[in-house]
């Protein structure tokens, strides 16, 4: 399905603080590197070197620091929806979020109930003898929002994207991408993860040398599946998301496993046809049926089962989640502490709830006024450079300016809200919490098949510190906790405002641009409005992104460890696109006006430093190695100078000549938007 494209892959949450914000930008360069050799280092090093990771995170950065404070202000309201939860209005968003986070910083009772919650799910599975049983099982499980094996949910119709259909798509998989199944340099994270696996069968009181088995077991499903599963570069193809038959072809693909059942079972009616996304998976996931054995899907299954389950159960389960998922994949030496996870849960099962008391207190009108303005300007700026393109012809031109007329801008939050009134939340059961969250959104997103795509509803919550592009819709999205220093300043200098925020408008407008939004009409359509000649040259212009990111390698004690240039081409492409565009409205809009210096720099050099910030930070070697593989943003220290060496209003501003490394010659400069 055509899932939202977003600035960062980022699930945090902030608040927007107000008066007290600063609002002139504090220059603290380091003045032993010259911005014309790196301006990453010259705009942050500084800063990298003030702010060590903490022990509880795999990366910390201008971005990250941002979250965290915001994170104490989520904190503040669910703390006090807690408090007033009993003598809240019964059934009100502010009772349930109160009662939620109340059964979640319950750890007594959590660690009582062991993975008692989960035995009903294990017996079932235990009695499980053949093939027909395991379809009726997963049919079950996927009812409930479960999802073992593979994913089912809505999502618009490639074709017409006007409907929702059903979408089924590849899955199952516990270690970061198929990759890691197979090449030998993963060997170790494989034997981890049986281990991991082994401990959980454990838990659940299986004797060491029987978990051990299992968990082989595990590791050789797991790996069959890999095998016929599509990498993440390949996923950006829209063509293996999507592909589109009846109930009927789709029981040719996978004979073992009746769709009209799985949907009968799913109390949800797709109108005959649905999207079965990657044939070779289902074909390979319904051979499986028949020729994997019983006791190999039992296992499979039960370790799926407590693995998702852990996060919610006692100590011992949420703390082998941890060690294996955080600490041994991505090297983050310590958990976050009980009410971070537990704010997550919340965010998790009742995110868009939480944000409607979210805009209440931390997202003033002024804010929201000031941030159209920007878009507006911004999207301006993106129409003059299309219609200034040399390399593009008029027809693709006016079809090009066809889908950017379409654009629907949203900032800050919802015009309409979710109705919670059918969800049930309990104070003193966490589990069960979980569980009735998981089931109700899952049934939410069902009943968006065979109705109306709305254009107007929000992937992301209020309070999440991102922006997304969604091809589907042709929606440009900014939630209001990314409106906020380093990116917005509601009473700022416009340079900071341009470089910050207006960069991160660009970016997402220019996600309609990309190398897979140019695949969709402004409709939300997958189809081709291109003329031959002209894609050619968009893709020569791609390979040139491609090939710089491609010979980026962050990391010193990894020298050979490159960023994929294709995993991260469309990121790459709104990177640049974006910040060209909002450097022409930065021009337009102080045009003629004298430059205000501050600190001795000049507008242009502010509006590049103020992008810069953003990506100041570090990360564990071991997370970024897991990014480089399954990540389609490229590393944080790319992106701050990547696209300003790209530009010769970048080199103009601070006086960089051809040779430095800042100044890419023309043969190697990128400039497609």
């Amino acid at each position: 399905m055509a899932f939202p494209r977003t600035l960062l892959a980022l699930a945090a949450a902030a608040a927007l603080a107000q008066g007290a914000q600063a609002q002139v930008f504090k220059p603290d360069v380091d003045t032993s590197v010259s911005p014309c050799a790196d301006f990453n280092g010259y705009v942050n090093n500084r800063w990298v070197a003030a702010n060590p990771l903490p022990s509880d995170k795999t990366r910390w950065g201008a971005f990250d620091k941002l979250a965290e404070e915001s994170l104490n202000a989520q904190r503040s309201l669910v703390e006090n929806a807690d408090k007033g939860a009993d003598k809240a209005q019964a059934g009100s968003i502010e009772q349930k979020i109160g009662w939620f986070y109340r059964a979640a910083m319950d750890e007594a009772a959590i660690e009582r109930a062991g993975f008692e919650p989960i035995k009903p799910e294990l017996a079932s599975i235990a009695a499980l003898k053949k093939p027909e049983d395991i379809a009726a099982w997963l049919r079950q499980n996927h009812a409930s929002g479960n999802g073992l094996g593979f994913y089912f949910g809505a999502g618009a119709d490639f074709k017409n994207a006007q409907k929702q259909v059903g979408f089924a798509h590849q899955g199952g998989l516990n270690l970061p991408s198929p990759e890691y199944y197979s090449k030998d340099e993963y060997k170790d994270k494989r034997a981890a993860y049986v281990a991991h696996a082994a401990k959980l069968f454990e838990l659940t009181g299986v004797a060491p040398e029987a978990a051990k088995a299992k968990a082989e077991n595990v590791l050789a499903f797991e790996t069959r599946l890999a095998a016929n599963s599509l990498l993440p570069v390949e996923l950006r193809t829209p063509e293996n998301q999507y592909n589109m038959m009846t109930i009927a072809e789709a029981n040719k693909v996978t004979p073992h496993f009746d769709w009209a059942a799985y949907f009968k079972a799913l109390g949800v009616d797709v109108g005959g046809s649905f999207s079965l996304s990657q044939p070779k998976f289902f074909a390979n996931f319904d051979a499986m049926l028949v020729d994997v054995p019983v006791e190999q899907w039992r296992d499979y299954l039960a370790l799926h089962t407590i693995d998702n389950a852990s996060s919610g159960l006692s100590k011992a389960f949420q703390e082998e989640n941890f060690a294996f998922y955080d600490k041994t994949l991505k090297g983050q030496p310590e958990m976050a502490a009980r009410w971070k996870r537990a704010l997550g849960a919340v965010n998790g099962g009742m995110g868009q709830a939480l944000g409607q008391l979210y805009v209440k207190d931390y997202f003033p009108p002024e804010a929201k006024a000031r941030a159209q303005v920007l878009v507006d300007n911004v999207r301006a700026a993106l129409k003059e450079r299309i219609e200034k393109l040399d390399w593009m012809t008029a027809e693709t031109k006016t079809k090009a300016l066809e889908k950017w007329s379409t654009f629907l801008p949203k900032i800050g939050y919802p015009d309409n809200w979710r109705d919670w009134s059918g969800l049930s939340v309990k104070g003193n059961d966490y589990f069960g919490n979980l569980r009735a969250a998981r089931t109700f959104n899952y049934r939410y997103n069902l009943a968006k098949i065979g109705k109306a795509t709305d254009r107007y509803e929000w992937s992301m919550t209020p309070q999440t510190v991102n922006a997304y592009y969604s091809p589907s819709t042709n929606t440009i999205n900014f939630p209001a906790a990314i409106l906020q220093p380093p990116f917005f300043y509601a009473k700022g200098d416009d340079a900071l405002n341009y470089g910050g925020i207006g960069a991160v408008i660009g970016h997402e407008a220019l996600h309609g641009f990309d190398d897979k939004g140019s695949q969709f009409d402004g409709q939300g359509n997958n189809r081709n409005w291109w003329t031959k000649d002209d894609r050619e040259r968009f893709d020569a212009r791609a390979q040139r992104l491609i090939d710089q990111a491609s010979s980026y390698a962050p990391l010193a004690a990894f020298p050979d460890k490159k960023a994929n240039g294709k995993l991260t081409l469309g990121e790459n492409i709104a990177d640049l696109g974006g910040l060209n565009v909002s450097f022409d409205a930065l021009q337009k809009a102080d045009g003629g006006k004298p430059d205000p210096k501050i600190d001795g720099f000049s507008r242009e050099q502010r509006f590049f430093m103020s992008f810069a910030t953003v990506w100041a930070g570090s990360i564990r070697d071991q997370a970024q190695l897991v990014r480089l593989n399954t990540d389609p943003h490229a590393p944080a220290g790319f992106r701050a100078s990547a696209s300003p060496s790209n530009m010769p209003a970048f080199a103009k501003a601070f006086s960089c000549k051809a040779g430095d490394a800042m100044v890419r010659g023309d043969d190697v400069r990128v400039q497609i938007w």
